[in-house]
């Protein structure tokens, strides 16, 4: 993503914050979330794109594919799903690639990637601003980019941070100060389940420590 694309991305960000009102502010006790909204078709370059916003913790996500993969990366009976994530500055780093690869598993868990074989489907995040939450929040941004793509899935998927304060109060979405005093903190990513004949559900498809 170039230069010119992320500084039209953030514009835009600005604007999605000021007509959701999403600011940071005090939120109520309990299991609440952080005001969050999205944007897609952001971007002209990836095959589809997203802006996802959770409080002040925002990513922009950008879909490649399915397109020509090299021959050292072609899998016969799918599609090879990559996943890239940029920090706000500097150079991907341990954190990052750890994230990478949990990002990748839940996409490789919804996507259809036998139908598009010896292709290559590459998700790029780029994080444009980390208030707490961030792997969630890339979650949420991957999946809103894959469903502008057209990539054929299973279901959506959807992350969710908790946390465990030092009191032992359950927080959901926390922001950045709240994980820094928290005593246990992980992100769960899920997908919508249907069952034949039977209600709408959810399904947890790993609890990840973060």
């Amino acid at each position: 993503m170039g230069s010119g694309a992320m500084e039209g991305a953030m514009q835009t960000e600005t604007k999605i914050r000021a007509e959701s009102g999403i600011e940071s502010g005090p939120r109520g006790p309990g299991c609440s979330l952080r005001n969050f909204a999205c944007e897609q078709n952001l971007l002209s370059r990836p095959d589809g794109s997203a802006s996802f916003l959770q409080g002040d913790t925002s990513v922009l996500a950008g879909v490649y594919g399915p397109a020509e993969v090299k021959v050292s990366k072609e899998i016969f009976n799918k599609a090879t799903l990559e996943v890239t994530l940029r920090p706000k500055i500097g150079l991907p780093g341990v954190a990052e690639k750890s994230r990478e690869r949990l990002i990748r598993n839940t996409c490789e868990a919804v996507v259809l990637g036998a139908l598009h074989p010896r292709t290559s489907i590459t998700v790029v995040l780029q994080v444009v601003s980390d208030a707490g939450s961030l792997l969630a929040c890339c979650l949420n941004a991957a999946c809103m980019a894959l469903v502008d793509a057209g990539v054929p899935m299973r279901a959506l998927f959807c992350g969710v941070t908790c946390a465990l304060d030092s009191d032992g109060t359950l927080l959901l979405d926390p922001t950045a100060k709240q994980e820094k005093g928290a005593g246990a903190k992980m992100t769960h990513p899920a997908r919508n389940n249907v069952p034949t004949g039977g209600p709408h559900g959810c399904q947890i498809l790993s609890a990840t420590d973060v």
